[in-house]
């Protein structure tokens, strides 16, 4: 049996070890409420303005828009790799990224030219473990991402779209659905078309009928740009509660187990200090026999 002293020592260090585990669990709760409350108010209209360009999509307009129309051939692609800056969040990375390296090699053996773009040191970590250099790599989108930071990323990817530097945009990233589901997802961003018109047959059935003005090129040109916008922004936010959820959790299961050891020190450390009181009273006994005379 161990000595008081050294189970005294890890019993120690474990309460150390959780109060830092309860104290991140705390972070991460209170951090999960404003990113989920970030993310229900947008998927309502993230919802709404994809079902309004798949119904203008499928209206049969003479107008048409570039975002819409599709492409003979996919020659350039891009992924989009959302990842965390922080570890400490369970499986959060790794199922992202289980899901981007097929897709990687996929793009490859389709397109002429890939490139790779990774969101998150841990996500930029583990592709360099791999001997895979990022084109562009971003740390600066944390769990409260700026609509402005990803606007711009967004417009960077409609105007490569546009002048044919770019034929189809994925991302992979962690969906939120609800509170006890996350998922782990690969979505197809650019072309529009086909993700638009499912979007609307999935919000109605029913034909809509529109009056446009000024013109429905005019309107065209602003909700569709717009409508990629807001779903790129819509992928962030998932991402950013997502890996939230995903650290209060696995700090939650630390703090429990840590709760546990301590529970399993105490008993081994009471009954190892109970042995050594035993064992001292016996030698001064012992000792008070032998100087009898």
């Amino acid at each position: 049996m161990a000595k008081a002293r050294a189970l005294e020592k890890r019993r120690r260090s474990i309460r150390n070890i959780r109060k830092i585990t309860r104290t991140m669990e705390l972070i991460s709760t209170a951090q999960f409420k404003r990113a989920m409350d970030r993310a229900m108010a947008a998927s309502a209209y993230t919802r709404r303005i994809t079902a309004l360009v798949g119904h203008l999509a499928r209206a049969g307009l003479e107008v048409s828009h570039p975002l819409l129309e599709p492409r003979t051939g996919t020659r350039r692609a891009t992924l989009l790799v959302l990842s965390a800056n922080r570890g400490l969040c369970g499986g959060y990375n790794a199922a992202v990224l289980r899901l981007a390296y097929p897709r990687l090699e996929a793009l490859r053996a389709e397109c002429e030219e890939v490139h790779l773009e990774v969101s998150g040191k841990r996500g930029i970590s583990a592709f360099r473990f791999r001997r895979i250099q990022p084109d562009q790599r971003f740390t600066h989108f944390e769990d409260k991402p700026a609509y402005r930071e990803v606007e711009l990323l967004a417009s960077r990817y409609l105007e490569d779209y546009q002048s044919g530097r770019l034929d189809r945009l994925d991302v992979a990233y962690t969906r939120f659905e609800s509170l006890s589901r996350q998922k782990a997802v690969v979505e197809t961003l650019l072309p529009l078309a086909a993700l638009e018109a499912a979007a609307a047959e999935e919000e109605s059935a029913t034909e809509v009928q529109y009056d446009f003005l000024p013109s429905a090129a005019s309107i065209l040109d602003e909700v569709v740009p717009a409508s990629f916008k807001v779903r790129l922004f819509k992928c962030f936010l998932d991402a950013a509660v997502s890996e939230q959820i995903a650290r209060m959790i696995a700090m939650k299961a630390a703090t429990e187990n840590a709760d546990a050891m301590i529970s399993h020190l105490s008993i081994s450390y009471n009954r190892a200090r109970q042995g050594q009181i035993t064992s001292e009273l016996l030698e001064v006994i012992s000792g008070a026999e032998a100087l009898r005379p």
